[in-house]
Order: C-alpha cells, then sequence, then structure tokens
C-alpha cells in the first residue's frame, strides 16, 4: 500500500505527456523499435521483457521506471517489432492527457463520464467484454488499477493500425496481460465490489503454460 502522501510526491515528480491520438504518446511514436522508443525516453530505464500474449511469443512487453523496481509504463512491440501500445502505471506513470483531460491516476466514474461527453464525431464509447470503456477511434482503453486506498485509471493506447476493435479485449491488439487485474467498476452501483479477472478461485494457464506477468 503506498501512503496518499508518497502518492502526492510521485505524482509531482513524473513526467507529463501529451497524446496524440493514433500517433503518439508524449516521446512515444507508435511504430517506433525497441531502440528508438529507449532513446525517446532516455530517463527510464528498462526493468524486464516479458511474453504479453498466451498463443503470440513474439509480442514483447517491455516494463519501464523512472527508479527501480517502480514500474512507471509499458512498451508493447508487435512481431516486426514496432510499438503498438503503451500504457501507464496509475501511481508513478507518466501524467498523461488528451486535450488537457488527465487520464493516469483519476476517477474511473469522471472519466468515463468524459468519455461520454466526448462528441459522437470522435467516435462511440465502447465496452469490453470485461466492462472497459473506450474509443476505437482513438486507439484509447481506459483501465483501473487498485492503488490501495482506491481505484485509479490506467490509460492503455494504440497506434493507427492496431486500433481496429482496440476496445474488445478479446479481439482487438491490446495485450491479454493488460486486461488482467481489477474490473472497471460499474458507476450505477458505486458501493459493489465487481472484483478482479480471472476469478480467484480461477488458476488459467493460457496456450499450456503462460501466466499473467503481473
Amino acid at each position: 500500500m503506498t501512503p496518499p502522501e508518497s502518492q502526492e510526491t510521485t505524482a509531482q515528480a513524473r513526467p507529463a505527456w501529451v497524446i496524440t491520438p493514433l500517433e503518439n504518446v508524449g516521446p512515444l511514436r507508435f511504430g517506433m523499435s525497441v531502440e528508438e522508443a529507449s532513446a525517446a525516453v532516455p530517463e527510464a530505464q528498462e526493468l524486464r521483457r516479458f511474453q504479453a500474449e498466451p498463443y503470440f511469443p513474439e509480442i514483447v512487453g517491455i516494463e519501464l521506471g523512472f527508479r527501480s523496481e517502480e514500474p512507471a509504463f509499458y512498451e508493447y512491440f508487435d512481431k516486426s517489432g514496432q510499438l503498438f501500445c503503451v500504457s501507464t502505471d496509475a501511481i508513478r506513470g507518466p501524467q498523461v492527457t488528451l486535450d488537457g483531460t488527465e487520464l493516469t491516476g483519476g476517477d474511473p466514474a469522471d472519466l468515463e463520464n468524459w468519455l461520454l461527453d466526448l462528441p459522437e464525431s470522435i467516435g462511440g464509447v465502447r465496452y469490453g467484454p470485461r466492462a472497459n470503456p473506450g474509443i476505437n477511434e482513438l486507439g484509447l482503453v481506459l483501465r483501473v488499477q487498485d492503488t490501495g486506498e482506491c481505484l485509479m485509471t490506467r490509460p492503455v493506447l494504440v497506434g493507427h493500425n492496431w486500433a481496429d476493435r482496440c476496445t474488445d479485449d478479446w479481439e482487438g491488439m491490446i495485450p491479454e496481460c493488460e486486461f488482467i487485474g481489477r474490473v472497471f467498476p460499474d458507476q450505477r452501483f458505486p458501493d459493489e465490489d465487481r472484483g478482479v479477472w480471472p476469478p480467484a478461485d480461477y488458476t488459467p494457464s493460457w496456450a499450456g503454460r503462460w501466466t499473467p506477468p503481473f
């Protein structure tokens, strides 16, 4: 559990990244190679690499942080080695903003309403099978993270070539590991705990051996 004062200090220290939908998340441009992405954020250190998909071992995930053992964001590369997905940690991740709205570490209900209030010309809000809201046309899905004090948002973003059905966590390109954990809360029933996926009594073993890396 991270104390509130520590969370505030971390939030003040983390960088601010502006999203250009389908093109870039701050200095990270979709389509970059691993080397280019590393050079784009030289202050971040690679913490580990992992297989991000159970049936597609060629999908590589890289966990990065601004301090040792403190994950801040994740990069995902497709089989051709191109950066196609970026996500952030709710507490330590960059302060990712879209049109002035901060998406990292926000209140889930507030940001869900913000999505619903966006002009229809942008694209309608869609919900994946595990209730995560997003907009395919922005390449954006909102997830939640349990900080120990409350649930906070962590944006997951993909580039133009990978945005088709990105809100569908079964058929879209966003890696399976990004949908593990807390289920997005239903603001119609704010006191209802929707738990986690997979459920606590279910031990999945995809592809006979793959288990979620985080």
